[in-house]
């Protein structure tokens, strides 16, 4: 994976290394182009990071990634491409497939269908996964290309400036909108399950609104304001009103063979451009299905 990016100096800056970390360049970047031959001009002339900068320069970087996850074998597995350019992808990811390999299942996650699709195009690439999805859950699944955009978005990530939506199917019928302040915490005989701890658990906040309801369940659109493992799903619970499918907090409710969980929309500012996003992803056929049979 090979990125150019060109920038215009409009500001005195005392060195390339200062700039480059302005504009989100982790240490490791840095590092790695410092590390490849030509991958820091200026005016044309290979630089060093302490070089400083004058208005009218041209500072040209190139990011140049010639290995990718070799640990990671590519599967043949069709992928939902709703965005695509030089600096990210975005998946509509489907239900019953993992971000990642992991033991006991090396192979059919996204990240085995991600590497193929660029293995295609002989293109090395590094699998960067940037907001993670349960394996049952479906929806927008953003990842990085390269480095910087993966250091900028994680970053962002981090500091909560990248926004999910979901919608849920619910049993029973909701509040018309709300707030769950419950903080969420591992369940002592656990490695999985989560609850709602008031005194261990930690913060945890999800705002809904309900959009629809037959009676017996409610279509709700949450927008979590944290980010814990299951916290939809153990909120939802906690209000009395547990997702449809979900065998772990909703056992013997079969309206579906997973939890009816499906992140609908993401906003977040490219990496690269500075331009606001807001990708959607339409309503898998399984929820959508069981809300035309209602």
């Amino acid at each position: 994976m090979i990125r150019i990016l060109d920038y215009q100096i409009t500001k005195e800056t005392d060195s390339i290394l200062l700039f480059l970390k302005e504009h989100g360049y982790s240490s490791n970047l840095i590092v790695h182009l410092k590390k490849t031959p030509e991958s820091i001009l200026r005016n044309g002339i290979w630089s060093y990071v302490n070089e400083p900068l004058h208005v009218g320069d041209t500072l040209h970087i190139r990011i140049e990634e010639n290995e990718g996850s070799d640990n990671i074998v590519p599967n043949e597995i069709p992928l939902s491409i709703l965005y695509e350019d030089k600096d990210i992808l975005v998946i509509d990811k489907p239900a019953n497939m993992p971000i990642h390999p992991s033991i006991n299942h090396y192979e059919q996650t996204l990240a085995n269908g991600v590497l193929w699709y660029y293995t295609a195009q002989q293109i090395p690439y590094t699998f960067r996964c940037i907001t993670r999805l349960d394996r049952d859950t479906t929806g927008v699944t953003l990842l990085a290309k390269h480095m910087l955009s993966a250091s900028v978005l994680s970053k962002a990530m981090q500091q909560k400036q990248i926004q999910k939506e979901y919608l849920a199917l619910c049993d029973g019928v909701t509040p018309e909108e709300g707030t769950i302040d419950a903080p969420i915490c591992r369940t002592a005989d656990s490695v999985i399950e989560r609850c709602v701890d008031f005194e261990n658990g930690d913060s945890a906040v999800t705002r809904f609104v309900r959009e629809w309801t037959n009676g017996q369940i409610s279509l709700v659109r949450l927008k979590p304001e944290t980010g814990r493992t299951h916290q939809i799903r153990v909120h939802m619970k906690h209000i009395g009103h547990p997702l449809l499918g979900d065998f772990l907090y909703h056992p013997g409710n079969y309206s579906m063979n997973r939890q009816a969980l499906h992140c609908a929309s993401l906003t977040f500012t490219h990496p690269i451009t500075g331009e606001k996003l807001t990708i959607n992803a339409k309503l898998p056929d399984d929820m959508q299905q069981l809300l035309s049979q209602s």
